[in-house]
């Protein structure tokens, strides 16, 4: 039994994904996103997001997807303002600030890897405000689902963008669990992406190989971003196996039902540890789980399987976060491990 719940990365790529990478692996496709593949993709994301008019870029990483929907968005002396456990800030190396020509993260502050408005105007009331002196407002950067593993709902995304929106900011929605939020929430692409600029469209966390998408809303910024994605190195020349996965991805919603069923395991894991007297620091709303446990129940668990252990106390915090693959057999067998 693979017990490893480090991260959704550590997943396989679903059956489908892989049967339409090898059979595309077949004779010759023309490169740099001019395969037969990309049309259908783009038509399909279109269709999903309900913006008739965007355009579509792949990438293979997600850091990739939102340094440069980022650079995209804004000028080198602004500012992008983000939760202060935002992936963008935790998880990018600087990537953000190296890609936007060194642009500032302003950071905001939150319960449960959220802002809020009043949180948001804070992190505002010290961004632009001192002339040539100091950085200027540019965008916000919403992670959803959150870093901690909750999930904005749609109301809160509303009122932050209405704040951001008076404040002269671009919106962007680092989707890396794009998928995982709408199996949260219950909605469709649409209702998650509406009000923002451009979306990160995560694929490579819930079942594809290596595929992220940037959603422009503004075809008016495709050109520049094609050229930022080839001076980023991101421009893969046999472009076709991003496509396909993509492709693939989005056939019948398969991104979604994958979703669905690393939240319901993500959800089963959770229930599971509340009966055990685990504390969940943050409420898990998809398929990622902080806990506290006592150090014996980790040594047992840690036996057999994976998973992060984020510091050293008494009753240290792990992360626990389950891929589209996890059965109940193995939920309940780590649940099993820390009863002892």
């Amino acid at each position: 039994m693979n017990l490893n719940f480090a991260s959704d990365n550590t997943g396989p790529v679903a059956a489908p994904i892989m049967d339409a990478l090898n059979a595309a692996n077949a004779g010759a496709a023309m490169p740099y996103g001019n395969d037969p593949w990309m049309p259908g993709v783009r038509d399909a994301i279109r269709a999903a997001f309900r913006w008739p008019e965007a355009e579509v870029l792949l990438v293979a990483t997600g850091t990739g997807a939102n340094a440069l929907a980022l650079a995209g968005l804004i000028e080198p002396w602004e500012s992008v303002i983000c939760h202060r456990i935002a992936h963008v800030e935790e998880d990018e190396c600087g990537a953000p600030e190296f890609y936007t020509g060194g642009a500032k993260l302003v950071l905001a502050d939150g319960e449960g890897g959220k802002m809020t408005p009043d949180t948001l105007r804070a992190a505002l009331a010290r961004t632009g405000t001192k002339g040539v002196h100091g950085v200027q407002r540019g965008a916000l950067s919403l992670t959803n689902v959150t870093e901690a593993g909750t999930v904005y709902s749609l109301a809160e995304i509303g009122a932050l963008q209405e704040t951001a929106r008076e404040a002269g900011l671009a919106l962007h929605l680092d989707g890396a669990r794009f998928a995982n939020a709408c199996a949260a929430l219950g909605c469709g692409a649409a209702e998650l992406a509406d009000g923002f600029d451009v979306v990160s469209f995560g694929g490579t966390k819930n079942g594809c190989m290596a595929v992220e998408a940037i959603v422009l809303r503004d075809p008016a910024k495709h050109w520049e971003m094609q050229l930022r994605r080839k001076r980023a190195a991101q421009l893969w020349s046999k472009h076709r196996y991003l496509a396909v996965q993509m492709a693939a991805y989005l056939e019948g919603d398969l991104w979604l039902a994958n979703a669905r069923a690393a939240n319901a395991a993500g959800q089963r894991l959770a229930a599971g540890l509340r009966t055990l007297g685990a504390e969940l620091v943050w409420e898990p709303e998809a398929n990622m789980i902080f806990a506290r446990l006592d150090r014996a129940a980790h040594g047992r668990a840690r036996s057999e399987a994976e998973y992060y252990l984020m510091d050293d106390v008494e009753r240290p915090l792990c992360r626990l976060v389950c891929d589209f693959t996890k059965t109940d057999a193995e939920v309940d067998r780590l649940l099993e491990l820390f009863r002892g």
